[in-house]
C-alpha cells in the first residue's frame, strides 16, 4: 500500500475540526477564530512536535511510523473505523487486536482531570493515561511501546518496583502473575499474551518460580500503595471498570476525603502535572 499524503491531509484537518476543546479534556481558552481543535492542540496530545503536525497537515511530511499513527487516533478520538482508515491513507495495515480505545472510554478518561486514570489492557498494556495517571506512575507515551506494559516492567525494570512500598512487591508479584495466567486460560491461543509469558519466564527467576504455584485470579478492585518521589506514600483505592471492548480496563485511583493520602493526591496534581508540563 501507498501513502496518499493528499487524503490523510485531509482527513486529518476533518477530523481536528469536529473536536471542540472539551472533548478531550482542555478549557476553550481563548477565542477561536476556526472550529475544532487548534494543530499545536492535536501534536499535543499525540505527543508529537506541532511543527511535524503541521507538515502532516500540509501533505509535506514523512511517511508516518505506525506509532505515530496509533497516537493520532487516539488524539482525534477515531473510532475504529475510522482509525483503520488512516492506517489505510498512510499506507500501513491497520493493527489487529484490543489495543484501540473506543472515543467513549477516552472521552470519560478526559473528564477525570483531578483523578488518576488508565485505560489498561488485560495483559497489561498501558492504552492510554490521563495527565493525573503519568503524575502519579510515569508518563507511559514517553516509553518504546515495548516497555509500556505494567506487568514487564515490574519485572523487568528494577526502577518500576521503587513506585511500590518494599513490603508490598511480593504482592504485586504475586497478583500480576496469577492474573496473567488467568487471561492466558482464557485465551490459550493469545500469541501477545503468550509471548509475554514466555519473555518473562526465561528473564525473570522471581516470574518464572511464582509461574510454577499456578495460582489464578483477576485483578479487580482493591487498595494499593504507592511511594511516590515527590509527594510521599499515598493510600489510593483502586476501581477496575470493565470495557465493552473485550480485554480493556479503566482503572482509577482515588483517596478518601479528608485523609493525608487525599491531600498528597491534591499536591500531586499541582507538583506533578507542573513537572510533566516542563519535560
Amino acid at each position: 500500500m501507498d501513502l496518499d499524503r493528499g487524503r490523510l491531509a485531509d482527513f486529518l484537518r476533518r477530523r481536528r475540526a469536529r473536536l471542540a476543546p472539551s472533548d478531550v479534556g482542555l478549557t476553550d481558552g481563548a477565542r477561536r477564530r476556526t472550529p475544532g481543535l487548534r494543530r499545536e492542540e492535536v501534536a499535543q496530545l499525540a505527543g508529537m512536535s506541532a511543527d511535524y503536525y503541521t507538515r502532516l497537515e500540509q501533505s509535506r511530511g514523512p511517511r508516518p511510523s505506525r506509532q505515530i499513527l496509533g497516537a493520532l487516533a487516539r488524539a482525534l478520538r477515531l473510532s475504529e473505523d475510522e482509525r483503520d482508515h488512516l492506517f489505510h491513507l498512510a499506507g500501513e495495515e491497520p493493527p489487529h487486536g484490543t489495543g484501540h480505545v473506543r472515543p467513549g472510554l477516552l472521552l470519560v478518561l478526559d473528564r477525570l482531570d483531578d483523578t488518576p486514570a488508565q485505560v489498561v489492557s488485560d495483559t497489561g498494556d498501558v492504552l492510554a493515561q490521563n495527565a493525573m495517571a503519568a503524575a502519579l506512575v510515569g508518563d507511559a507515551a514517553s516509553r518504546p511501546p515495548a516497555e509500556r506494559n505494567l506487568v514487564r516492567r515490574f519485572f523487568l525494570d528494577a526502577s518500576a518496583r521503587e513506585l511500590f512500598p518494599a513490603a508490598d512487591r511480593a504482592e504485586h508479584a504475586r497478583r500480576h502473575v496469577a492474573h496473567l495466567r488467568a487471561v492466558l486460560a482464557a485465551r490459550p491461543d493469545d500469541r501477545r499474551a503468550g509471548a509475554l509469558v514466555a519473555e518473562l519466564r526465561r528473564r525473570s527467576r522471581e516470574f518464572a518460580r511464582l509461574w510454577e504455584t499456578r495460582e489464578v485470579a483477576v485483578r479487580c478492585a482493591d487498595v494499593r500503595r504507592f511511594q511516590h518521589p515527590v509527594v510521599g506514600l499515598m493510600e489510593l483505592e483502586c476501581e477496575v471498570l470493565l470495557s465493552a471492548e473485550r480485554g480493556q480496563r479503566l482503572i482509577v485511583y482515588t483517596a478518601r476525603p479528608g485523609s493525608e493520602s487525599y491531600e498528597r493526591l491534591r499536591l500531586l496534581r499541582v507538583v506533578g502535572l507542573q513537572d510533566l508540563a516542563v519535560r
